[in-house]
């Protein structure tokens, strides 16, 4: 009869869940946003009358994004150090000490559960100020190699969750779970091609670099329009400051040219390649919907990091890489495109890597932690 009993009370705890609270923060592009929302919505979903409020920059897109989705917002006057000696930077160090300040403030006042961290600059007044009021706190790095905010916030952290296996860090509790953002993703259903004028019958290139596009990257395929094959058709997310642009360009009848695609994840589902940016969020997409990829890293990002984030999949045949200095696009595509055997075994790789349920095992972690309240 205990036994039973017991069994009830954990499956109500975890099934209709208690009331938790969570200050969580995360700013400056979408690969920290999503995370953070995904993180926000699984907990949502174990525990309904859950409360949150989200820290994030005065000027960032997180300011927009996140009041538009219901969650109470705080914003606080932070920016980036730049890497030579500015009165920018006293500039910024100041608003760092009053973003630490304010936050303890807010902190306080909302009296949280647990302070998330997903990455981005504001995040490190966040998780310090928490930590320094005495909260418990939980961080998440989505790249494969450490931000500059994540070493800064490791003495501050409880627990580091991270995307990628092959991260290790000393001193602080660390769990491999994957970017949360990709679970989500398993139960979309893929967009009908139709509804983008494409053929069902003929494979589809899929190129893509990031949702601003890429100038570099987009004077290339200018070149390009009239060059790709007709046994395939090729979609081009130009990013929305290139779209008129490229829409005045002759192409070929197999060419389609769009500003911005919505869910990505879900064309991605009927894509045979992609030809992506290798950002953080964009790999554990790939990995989920085990999509064969060809890979260009941005090179203006800090510390090289998704020349490091592809050469995750690369080491695994679970992708290929074609640098920004050497973009023979057409090439490697129909190299790609016409070796169904490689395609075959990247799908085979991608499947035997990466997370499918990374959003609940971060979860797990931080129940964990609250426990030990």
């Amino acid at each position: 009869m205990k036994t039973a009993q017991s069994f009830f009370l954990f499956s109500s705890y975890y099934i209709i869940g208690d009331k938790m609270k969570v200050v969580i923060s995360a700013g400056g592009t979408g690969g920290h946003i999503y995370p953070a929302l995904a993180i926000i919505d699984k907990i949502k979903e174990k525990e309904p009358n859950s409360e949150f409020l989200y820290i994030g920059t005065t000027n960032r897109m997180e300011k927009d994004i996140i009041p538009e989705k219901g969650i109470p917002y705080f914003g606080i006057n932070v920016s980036g150090l730049s890497r030579k000696l500015t009165f920018k930077n006293f500039k910024s160090i100041a608003n760092f000490i009053k973003g630490i300040s304010k936050c303890k403030k807010e902190i306080k006042k909302f009296n949280p559960d647990i302070v998330i961290g997903a990455g981005g600059y504001v995040t490190a007044p966040v998780i310090i100020a928490a930590k320094k009021s005495g909260y418990k706190t939980l961080v998440h790095e989505q790249n494969s190699i450490l931000g500059l905010s994540n070493k800064i916030l490791l003495k501050y952290t409880d627990t580091l969750c991270t995307s990628f296996e092959t991260m290790k860090v000393a001193n602080v509790k660390c769990v491999y779970t994957g970017n949360p953002a990709s679970e989500s993703i398993i139960s979309k259903k893929p967009y009908d091609k139709k509804e983008f004028g494409l053929s069902k019958s003929k494979k589809l290139v899929l190129i893509v670099m990031g949702s601003l596009g890429s100038s570099t990257v987009n004077e290339v395929l200018k070149g390009t329009l009239n060059k790709f094959d007709k046994k395939y058709e090729v979609v081009i997310v130009t990013g929305k400051n290139y779209y008129e642009e490229f829409n005045k360009l002759e192409r070929g009848k197999n060419v389609f040219v769009f500003p911005y695609i919505d869910d990505l994840s879900r064309l991605m589902k009927v894509t045979d390649v992609l030809v992506t940016r290798a950002g953080a969020t964009t790999l554990s997409e790939i990995m989920v919907t085990k999509t064969p990829s060809i890979l260009v890293p941005s090179p203006y990002v800090t510390e090289n990091h998704q020349f490091k984030n592809a050469m995750y999949l690369v080491n695994k045949k679970a992708g290929v890489l074609l640098e920004e200095k050497n973009l023979t696009l057409v090439n490697k595509i129909n190299e790609l495109i016409n070796d169904p055997n490689k395609c075959l075994d990247i799908k085979d790789n991608l499947e035997n890597i990466g997370k499918k349920n990374s959003a609940t095992l971060i979860y797990n972690e931080i129940k964990e932690l609250t426990n030990d309240k």
